[in-house]
């Protein structure tokens, strides 16, 4: 018994040796197959086109191709928790997206954005609020009279309850004061197709998730929540600091491996993101979906999420959103 006990610590050690050895070794020859890339979105949606850009772009800067994955629901929560619970390996990278900071604030999730060692971040645009070509307000201010005079009448398609549009939908009611008529769908794109469809008056989303409507004259943006004027085809859309409201929100999209993943791997990952980031070549795609490049570094991007999720957390203390 005694000599169990002596011998005993130096078996584990050595066990303990011996699988960190086989990680240092796993995490050398990575990646030897391929990656999947979790999409907290349906198909067609800006997360999407994004995450489908990059993981076209970063075959150069990785010998094994990333495949995408679409995990829609709960806001994101659903995609996002499957990476957070994945083997730390590498092999299971998410799209952390706007919704991180948001949802646990809704106690619509328990992963957090120090759940996840982030990687960077990509793109960040700003919200709109889209119509209808044929819908009979011409501008911001005819909505919001409309909404105004008659509380909960206007119908506003979102993401999903907890998304960034949908509290970027709320978020004008507080400034405003008026009361829509809040209604969700599972992503960006299947609310867009609702509001071609006649199915909403208006939505809130992205440029890159209405863009193709607004060229081919289907859809009209009536207002933006950008700092300033967007370029093309946004130019002539006005901005709600232009309209004296002082409302500036927007969506952001960027990629993270659950916590224990191996520095070397996360390394690889890095570098392999830093280098797409700045390809013209993805850089071009963005912009030509609608999509502004913003890229942030690792350490960079931890920041900004946490300090987007003390913005939200504040910010949905003066919000009336059910949870």
């Amino acid at each position: 018994m005694k000599l169990l006990r002596i011998a005993l610590p130096a078996l584990l050690g050595a066990m303990a040796a011996l699988s960190a050895t086989a990680a240092a070794a796993a995490a050398a020859d990575y990646p030897s197959r391929p990656i999947e890339m979790i999409v907290p979105s349906s198909a067609g949606g800006g997360t999407d086109v994004m995450a489908r850009l990059f993981a076209d772009t970063a075959k150069k800067y990785l010998p094994q191709p990333i495949v995408v994955s679409n995990k829609p629901g709960a806001s994101g929560g659903i995609a996002m928790t499957e990476v957070q619970r994945a083997a730390p390996d590498g092999y299971k990278v998410g799209v952390l997206i706007s919704e991180l900071a948001i949802i646990p604030h809704l106690n619509m999730t328990k992963v957090t954005t120090a759940d996840f060692i982030p990687l960077a971040r990509l793109n960040g645009d700003p919200g709109l609020i889209a119509v209808r070509a044929d819908a009979p307000w011409q501008s911001i201010d005819d909505l919001l009279a409309r909404a105004r005079q008659q509380p909960g009448s206007v119908t506003m398609g979102n993401a999903g309850t907890g998304t960034i549009w949908h509290l970027a939908a709320a978020a004008v009611e507080e400034k405003t004061g008026v009361k829509f008529n809040h209604v969700p769908y599972q992503g960006a794109a299947p609310s867009v197709m609702a509001l071609v469809g006649g199915h909403v008056d208006a939505i809130t989303v992205s440029p890159a998730e209405i863009g193709s409507f607004v060229a081919a004259g289907k859809v009209r943006v009536l207002v933006s929540m950008a700092e300033r004027r967007l370029g093309a085809p946004y130019e002539k859309v006005p901005t709600f600091k232009e309209k004296g409201t002082d409302l500036v929100l927007g969506t952001w999209r960027g990629l993270g491996v659950p916590l224990g993943t191996p520095p070397e791997v996360v390394q690889v990952l890095r570098e392999a993101a830093r280098k797409t980031a700045e390809d013209p070549a993805f850089r071009d795609a963005l912009l030509r979906a609608n999509l502004q490049p913003a890229y942030l570094d690792g350490a960079q991007f931890q920041a900004f999420m946490n300090s987007q999720s003390d913005y939200f957390k504040t910010l949905l203390g003066s919000l009336h959103i059910q949870k």
